[in-house]
């Protein structure tokens, strides 16, 4: 039994490695601004850091597990609404690959017409992610002691531990 947990705990880490952690960090950015605006003195600031740190810690996972992922998929980020994609904004690149490519290769490949997030209690945050084509879907993560477990449309994913997330984290930074 463990060792599909770590299988499924692998396999959600590489979806996101592989698949759009390379974003705009919104709600990062977010909760930044938020500390930002709170006080005008840089030591306020840093204060407000130290205590926010959680809030920090979940905001960067959020991005990195969920958003930035919808980021890449949909090439627009659902929080700042920007578009292209951080991952499809021009570069001056060393390797040209896409006049080569078939040209579904080269942008996003979901569209999605709207995405909500909701804090469902204290431990429960939902995604409703409804598509152009009418499908939605809600992704829903339920903190559970010391894992938070993953549901799409209410079908288990995966668990993954708090302390796995942080370290995801912090070797990200």
């Amino acid at each position: 039994m463990k060792l599909s947990k770590v299988g499924a705990v692998a396999a959600l880490l590489a979806c996101t490695q592989l698949s759009g952690c390379m974003g705009q960090m919104a709600l990062s950015g977010l909760v930044t601004k938020g500390n930002l605006s709170l006080v005008d003195n840089r030591y306020g600031r840093a204060g407000l850091f130290v205590l926010m740190a959680p809030v920090y810690g979940v905001a960067a996972s959020a991005d990195l597990f969920v958003i930035n992922t919808i980021e890449f998929w949909t090439g627009q980020n659902p929080i700042s609404g920007r578009a292209p994609a951080v991952v499809d904004m021009p570069a001056n690149t060393i390797l040209k690959v896409n006049h080569k490519l078939n040209q579904d290769l080269t942008s996003a490949p979901v569209t999605l017409s709207k995405v909500t997030l909701s804090a469902i209690d204290a431990n429960t945050m939902a995604m409703t992610m409804s598509y152009q084509d009418g499908r939605t879907q809600v992704l829903s993560g339920q903190k559970q002691g010391d894992w938070v477990e993953f549901y799409l449309d209410g079908e288990f994913i995966t668990e993954v531990s708090i302390g796995e997330l942080t370290a995801y984290v912090a070797n990200r930074a």
